[in-house]
């Protein structure tokens, strides 16, 4: 009996790792672009991006999909059908306000479609937003509306300040995504109003959905009102007993157990 489990194992563990490795996670550079100027008075790209390892960045979420074998990029421009071509898993976080930056490159419909129909044929998105004072979400929810979702103008679990924690706790328990992570943070963030076939994931304190999933075609959507895996609530600033980390590594695998390239 021993040995034949051995035998199965030896089978099974590289064909995992090879598929782990075929995923391509893309994080859009185009709808979120924010810049600042550095020391040296160089304008520099940060906020949401693999390469910021301050704490406004996603370096450490960037480090947990390559953990688990996915290769990163960023798409710099508009969603088309070339720019998706081979990516596994497509994350929008945050679109720009004017307040972010004086140009902002908002979605139109065209962007939708093509996004839609790149789902459509097997993609996994992750779509991000905010509170409504903190992203632009009149075109936002052109894309969001595609698969039955809205981010309301609204805001959940908010925090008046470090000694408020618990305002923004969010409480997970027998989650089919969150299997490790039971204590998680999310603070002044939407709610999400679904329809059609999308599921909720995760709620706020109210009860107000605030990550929700939805199959569409031969792909699906994790919409969620926040982006909370930025380096500031996954490093260990929060205080012990939140395990935003957790998190983000589960929500990761199961990213990657739904995703395949698209050609």
């Amino acid at each position: 009996m021993k040995r034949t489990l051995f035998i199965c194992v030896l089978f099974v563990y590289p064909f995992a790792i090879s598929r782990a490795n075929a995923q391509t996670v893309a994080l859009d550079y185009y709808f979120n672009h924010e810049t600042h100027t550095d020391k040296n008075g160089e304008t520099q790209r940060y906020h949401y991006t693999w390469e910021d390892t301050a704490n406004s960045g996603f370096s450490v979420w960037g480090s947990i999909f390559k953990s688990q074998g996915a290769s990163l990029i960023n798409i710099p421009g508009a969603p088309t059908r070339e720019s998706l071509k081979g990516v596994s898993v497509y994350i929008i976080v945050d679109p720009d306000t004017k307040k972010e930056n004086p140009n902002p490159n908002y979605i139109q419909q065209a962007d939708a479609d093509n996004i839609a129909q790149w789902v459509k044929a097997g993609g996994v998105l992750v779509i991000m937003a905010n509170d409504s004072a903190n992203v632009e979400l009149e075109h936002f929810n052109i894309l969001a509306g595609e698969f039955g979702l809205h981010f309301n103008s609204d805001m959940q679990n908010h925090v008046i300040d470090d000694a408020h924690f618990e305002d923004g706790a969010v409480i997970i328990n027998n989650n089919p995504i969150f299997k490790t992570a039971h204590h998680a943070f999310m603070k002044d963030v939407c709610g999400i109003t679904i329809s059609g076939k999308g599921k909720q994931v995760l709620q706020s304190q109210s009860g107000a959905a605030i990550a929700a999933v939805v199959n569409y075609g031969k792909g699906i959507v994790f919409a969620v009102s926040d982006p909370w895996f930025y380096n500031e609530y996954v490093n260990g600033r929060l205080p012990a007993g939140f395990d935003n980390d957790k998190a983000a590594a589960d929500l990761t695998r199961y990213l990657i157990s739904k995703a395949h390239s698209i050609n």
